[in-house]
């Protein structure tokens, strides 16, 4: 009573205002201006709208916080109290109090009232001297999807999209990054919040990078498709794929190594791509339709096709076709059913095509055996490379033996025509392992089968003559 008296004769009939602020060491750690209040405010806040520019949030109390409550000309009922585990305040006269999930403004408001009956409109400032850790979750495509803790103070502000992502090893290849959900329990009730990351890629709209509260769950959905205008710009990103280890993807279909290979770990400067995944798997064969390259992926719901022509990288530098792999990503290089010789050249040269294929030429040529020659050579270039024809092989035809991807060998005639370009019927394209074998002219398998019946004939006649021979060498007429 003496000190509702003592307040009242000095401050009654006064309007007042409570001024809210935080202490210089935390002001700009928390982001919570000073700011006036209604002495007694009908109600709580309402907490802000679902719209990505209400996502700011008032800072809510909870387990942890540490506060310090200035009542004016009142110090014995001053001073600095803790949140306890059961969001409480113990305070003077008032003993325990519920302030979880309450703002600083609300709590301000509620304390005017608790301690009304004890102190004439009284002057309170509160300020928040340190703050709890603040947990967030991260869930969906993400590399290390779960809860992470951020310890606020000396200076770090609340986390921001961005750096949780950042945290959970980034977003995957598969991530929708026009939809990133924020989901947060603000006063006891849901609020959900949208960012399109690509608007932040491609205009530098700051506003998708939301501030975080205690709390709130980033969820990283997938996408139904491979974006592949970001598929490189997201590689540069503060919340790209951060994999620093080496993984393992599959590549199987028309290349010379099927299976599986080790990709380095992701770099912006070189990142494991498509291509350079065909490249491990030693490139392509001849027949690979380059044009219709499937790539599975898995992802957090599941298993996804999505097809690129690699075709449209060659001809028009479409980089968004050498799509970025993640870890498990599978290659597919079907067959195609017909060859452009046109094209071949452009394969050929191709930093995906194999750097050599082996082509066995045998029969009447200069240097036969094993030979080394680009992808994609012709017949008459592997004779060429094999010293051409002898004077005793036939000019006209050789035979082709091929292995055949379903197991089968064939073997075929073909007419020589040193003066004809890429084409099926007189000068095809080559593939590894194939086998040229040039025939001998009519004269010289003549000749060679004579030979062969004279054979037994200069044997004998060697033998008769060995004891003159023999003799000779003594000087013996």
């Amino acid at each position: 009573m003496m000190l509702a008296a003592k307040f009242g004769k000095q401050y009654c009939g006064i309007c007042l205002t409570i001024a809210i602020g935080l202490s210089p060491a935390t002001a700009s750690a928390n982001t919570l201006p000073n700011s006036a209040i209604p002495l007694f405010p009908e109600a709580p806040a309402a907490p802000p709208t679902n719209a990505n520019s209400s996502s700011d949030a008032p800072y809510t109390l909870g387990t942890g916080d540490r506060i310090k409550i200035d009542i004016f000309d009142v110090p014995e009922y001053s001073g600095e109290y803790q949140v306890l585990f059961d969001g409480t305040l113990n305070l003077p006269i008032l003993g325990s109090l519920q302030v979880r999930d309450l703002t600083l403004q609300q709590l301000t408001a509620l304390l005017s009232r608790r301690y009304a009956p004890y102190i004439v409109e009284p002057i309170i400032t509160l300020s928040l001297t340190s703050t709890r850790p603040i947990q967030i979750a991260v869930a969906g495509e993400v590399n290390r999807p779960g809860t992470y803790t951020v310890v606020l103070g000396q200076g770090r502000t609340f986390p921001t999209l961005l750096e949780a992502l950042g945290e959970a090893g980034g977003t995957t290849r598969s991530a929708q990054l026009q939809q990133v959900r924020v989901r947060r329990i603000y006063q006891g009730r849901e609020q959900n919040f949208t960012a399109n990351l690509s608007t932040l890629l491609q205009n530098g709209d700051i506003s998708q990078n939301l501030s975080l509260r205690d709390g709130d769950t980033v969820i990283v959905p997938t996408a139904t498709e491979v974006d592949l205008n970001n598929n490189l710009a997201s590689v540069e990103t503060s919340f790209s794929n951060r994999d620093i280890d080496p993984f393992p993807v599959a590549v199987v279909g028309e290349v010379t190594r099927p299976g599986t290979h080790v990709m380095e770990a992701t770099r912006a400067s070189n990142p494991p791509t498509v291509t350079r995944a065909i490249e491990a798997a030693g490139g392509i064969k001849p027949l690979a339709d380059i044009r219709r390259v499937r790539l599975r992926r898995l992802t957090k719901t599941g298993e996804q096709f999505f097809e690129l022509n690699l075709w449209e990288l060659l001809q028009a530098g479409d980089l968004r076709q050498d799509a970025v792999l993640q870890r498990g990503d599978t290659i597919v290089v079907p067959q195609a059913t017909e060859q452009n010789p046109a094209e071949a050249s452009l394969l050929a040269s191709a930093t995906f095509a194999p750097t050599a294929i082996k082509v066995n030429v045998a029969g009447e040529v200069v240097r036969s055996g094993v030979i080394e020659l680009p992808p994609n050579s012709t017949l008459n270039q592997a004779l060429l490379a094999a010293g051409g024809i002898n004077n005793r092989g036939d000019g006209g035809d050789v035979a082709l033996v091929r292995l055949n991807p379903d197991g089968t060998v064939s073997r075929r005639e073909i007419r020589i025509d040193f003066e004809q370009n890429i084409n099926e019927e007189t000068n095809p394209i080559l593939r590894n392992n194939d086998v040229v074998i040039v025939g001998k002219t009519q004269l010289a398998n003549f000749s060679d089968q004579v030979g062969q019946l004279l054979e037994p004939l200069g044997r004998g006649f060697s033998l008769f003559t060995f004891p003159f021979n023999f003799l000779r060498i003594f000087g013996v007429n």
